[in-house]
Parts: C-alpha cells; sequence; structure tokens
C-alpha cells in the first residue's frame, strides 16, 4: 500500500478508482464539474473528480471522499453510471474505474480546489476542453444516461424551487436535453402525470401576464 492508501495492481489484477461526474444546469445549459489536475499522469488538464478506493472503503464511499478532497463539494446522493475497464484507459497500470453521477443546483455551491488539483470549473458539456483518461467517453455516457432519465424519473425537479413555473421546468428539461421542446404537448405531458400540484400563486415572466406556479407532489 502507497500513502495514498491504495494497493496498486499487481500481475493481472486491476487497481480500482472512482470518478464522478456532476451535471448542473447553468445559465439553461447543462454543464459538468470538472479539475485542473496537479499530479501525473496528465498534470495541467482537466479531467472528473477521481481518485483510487482506499482499503476498508466502499466504493460510495470513496466516490463522496474524493469529491470533497478535490471541490469541496458534498452531501449529495451519487448514483452508479457505469464501470470502465479498458487495460489501457491509465498509462500507470490496468485501472478500472466506477463511474458515479448526480445532478445538483450549482446555486450555494463553494468551489474549493485542494489535494492533488489546482482549479476546478463548470463546463459546457458540447464545449469540453481535451480531458485526461477516457473521461471524455464517460461524460459521453453520463449525458446519454442522464437524458433517458427524464423518460421515466423526475430527476429534472431537483434543479427547482419548491415553487416554480411550467416555463422554469421546461427551461430546466431543453438544458438537459440540448434541444427545444414544444410547449404545447410539454405542458400537457407534465400536467396529465399527476405530479404537479397547482398553486394559488403567480409570479412574473418577463413582460408577460403573471405565471401560475406549482409545486412537484413526489411520487
Amino acid at each position: 500500500m502507497n500513502k495514498e492508501g491504495f494497493v496498486p495492481a499487481v500481475e493481472d489484477r486491476p487497481a480500482v478508482t472512482v470518478d464522478i461526474v456532476l451535471f448542473s444546469v447553468i445559465n439553461d445549459w447543462l454543464n459538468v464539474l470538472l479539475v485542473k489536475r496537479r499530479i501525473p499522469p496528465f498534470v495541467g488538464m482537466w479531467a472528473l473528480p477521481g481518485g483510487f478506493v482506499r482499503r476498508g472503503e466502499t466504493l460510495e464511499e470513496a466516490a463522496l471522499r474524493e469529491l470533497s478532497e478535490e471541490t469541496g463539494v458534498s452531501g449529495f446522493y451519487l448514483e452508479q453510471l457505469y464501470t470502465f475497464g479498458d487495460p489501457g484507459r491509465d498509462p500507470r497500470m490496468w485501472i478500472v474505474t466506477v463511474a458515479y453521477y448526480a445532478l445538483v443546483n450549482s446555486k450555494g455551491i463553494e468551489l474549493r480546489p485542494a489535494t492533488d488539483v489546482v482549479d476546478t470549473a463548470w463546463y459546457l458539456v458540447d464545449n469540453l476542453p481535451e480531458l485526461a483518461f477516457d473521461h471524455a467517453r464517460i461524460i459521453q455516457y453520463a449525458v446519454k444516461r442522464l437524458r433517458s432519465k427524464l423518460e421515466y424519473t423526475t430527476v429534472g425537479f431537483e434543479l427547482l424551487p419548491e415553487k416554480f413555473t411550467l416555463t422554469e421546468l421546461q427551461r430546466v428539461y431543453e438544458a438537459i436535453l440540448g434541444q427545444k421542446i414544444d410547449k404545447r404537448n410539454f405542458r400537457k405531458k407534465m400536467l396529465s402525470r399527476g405530479i404537479l400540484q397547482p398553486l394559488d400563486e403567480t409570479k412574473m415572466e418577463g413582460v408577460h401576464r403573471p405565471a401560475k406556479l406549482y409545486r412537484f407532489l413526489g411520487v
């Protein structure tokens, strides 16, 4: 075991890492949180937060620890995404990584780069810098999974305040999907699902008439 607390790969046994894909919608665009590496390999390149699993840790514990250590972000539920194990994905050794992902509200999050990173930043998923390892592939896979979840879950509501308009809800969906949605069909679909409670309150949206507010009922 080395000073970072992991057992290096030996012979034909891989080491195990975790990588975290943290999404947020910022200014109506889907973003992902990246860190700039301080240590080899790929010094100075952008990558996903992550690192080696320590002895005695569960995968989820390692993911939460690495996210907190490298970015200062904590307190979020992470969902396991996929396992990436191409023997050539890391120049150091054969390393299998278990990726986690989450959709969070970036408001109120204070990014604090630490440990083996020199910077942290949100990047548009459609305008990423050159990334270390196979992290571009991991992000691409995570975007696909997130977009598919919109069809059968209520993941998009995680980015909304307690009270919101249908326009605000539609903007979240459009940001995640990366495309415009027909307003009439979207509203009809959302209202038919029985998960929205109409409120006797309104909110001004631009110069238009006040828009009705809703609350998410949960499922």
